[in-house]
C-alpha cells in the first residue's frame, strides 16, 4: 500500500540542530512510564481489569443486530447493535452504522481484526485487538475503514498489538490508544496509524504509539497511489511517539498538496533511535503549505544538544521541518 515510500526514506534530511541551552523546563521521559505522564498503557486501555469474557461461537453465537460463524468471527448487519463483553478468536466485521463495540478482545492472524463497511458512527472503546502472535501470526489491519468511505468513527481506549497497520482511518477521532509491539513479516511496511490522504477531518490525539522496527512509522498521513493528491484537515496533537522510519510522515509524499496538517504538542522519544525514528522524528511536511502548523513539539527526556528552547523556555523543542 506504501511501498511506493519506501524508496525515498533516505532523502528527507536529518533535524536541523539548534543552539545548545542549559536552562530550561525538560518534558520527562515517558517512554518508560507512560502511565505517569498522562499517556495510555496496559493499565489504562484495553478491556478493564476484571471484565468477564464470553467466548464466541463457544459462549455465545449472536446477539441483536450480530451473528457469528464456526471459526469465531462476528458479522454486525444491524444498525445500532452494542457489542460487549467478547471474546472473538476471528475477524469482526461490521457493515451496519451506530454500532457499538466495547470491552470485547479480538485475536485473529487474519487480514482484518475489525473491518469496517460503508459505516457511520461506529465507536470501538475500550477493546484489545492483536494479532495471534508478532511473526506469522501477525494481523494484517488491527482495525480497518475497507472502503474507505466510512464516516463519524471514534476509536478510542483500545490496546492493540501485533499488527502490520494498527489503525487506516481517514476521518473521525483516534484518542488514547496504546498501539505497540507491531508484528513483522518480510516485505511488509509497518504504521501505527495509516491515513491514506484525503480531505476529510481527521483527529488523532493522546495516544502512545511505539513502534521498535526500523520502518515505516507511528502515524503516517500521506497519500497513496497516483501523485499530487490533496491532503488537508488532519490534526496531530498530544501524542507520545517512538520508532519506525519517520515517527510522522506528514502527508506530502508523492507530491501531494497539503492544507491544515497541524502537528502540535507531541512527544517524541528516543527510546529507540536518537532521532525519534530510524531517520527522524518527521518526513514529507510541507511548511509552506496554507494552514500547515508544527508547534509545540517536544523531544522527551533528558536536554538535547541538538534541540531548541522555544521563547515559553520549554526546552528540547524540535524545530519545523
Amino acid at each position: 500500500m506504501i511501498a511506493a515510500l519506501a524508496s525515498v526514506f533516505l532523502l528527507y534530511p536529518q533535524p536541523v540542530p539548534a543552539a545548545e541551552h542549559h536552562s530550561a523546563p525538560v518534558p520527562q521521559e515517558c517512554a518508560a512510564a507512560h502511565r505517569t505522564c498522562g499517556f495510555p498503557d496496559a493499565t489504562n486501555s484495553g478491556i478493564p481489569a476484571g471484565t468477564i469474557l464470553r467466548t464466541v461461537p463457544a459462549q455465545v453465537s449472536s446477539g441483536r443486530g450480530w451473528t457469528s460463524t464456526p471459526d469465531g468471527s462476528v458479522h454486525v448487519t444491524g444498525d445500532g447493535a452494542v457489542l460487549s463483553g467478547l471474546y472473538i478468536p476471528g475477524t469482526l466485521d461490521i457493515s451496519a452504522s451506530h454500532v457499538t463495540i466495547r470491552d470485547v478482545r479480538v485475536v485473529t492472524g487474519g487480514n482484518f481484526g475489525i473491518s469496517l463497511r460503508h459505516t457511520t458512527g461506529v465507536i470501538i472503546e475500550n477493546c484489545t485487538i492483536s494479532g495471534a502472535n508478532k511473526t506469522s501470526g501477525r494481523v494484517n489491519y488491527a482495525i480497518d475503514d475497507v472502503y474507505g468511505d466510512s464516516t463519524g468513527m471514534v476509536i478510542k481506549a483500545n490496546n492493540i498489538s501485533y499488527f502490520r497497520t494498527g489503525a487506516q482511518v481517514s476521518t473521525g477521532l483516534i484518542s488514547r490508544n496504546y498501539i505497540h509491539d507491531p508484528g513483522y513479516l518480510p516485505g511488509d511496511h509497518t504504521n501505527g496509524i495509516y491515513v491514506n490522504g484525503g480531505t476529510r477531518p481527521l483527529t488523532i490525539s493522546g495516544n502512545t504509539i511505539f513502534n521498535d522496527l526500523t520502518q515505516t512509522d507511528d502515524i503516517n498521513l500521506d497519500a497513496s497511489g497516483t501523485l499530487r493528491q490533496a491532503v488537508a484537515n488532519k490534526i496531530v496533537t498530544g501524542n507520545l511517539l517512538a520508532g519506525g522510519g519517520y515517527s510522522i510522515y506528514g502527508g506530502a509524499a508523492l507530491r501531494a498538496a497539503t492544507s491544515n496538517i497541524v502537528i502540535k504538542g507531541n512527544r517524541f522519544s528516543k527510546r529507540y533511535y536518537p532521532h525519534g525514528g530510524r531517520y527522524g522524528p518527521i518526513g514529507y511536511f510541507d511548511s509552506r503549505g496554507r494552514g500547515n502548523v508544527w508547534s509545540g513539539n517536544v523531544w522527551s527526556g533528558p536536554i538535547r544538544r541538538d534541540a531548541g528552547v522555544d521563547r515559553s523556555g520549554q526546552a528540547n523543542v524540535i524545530p519545523s521541518p
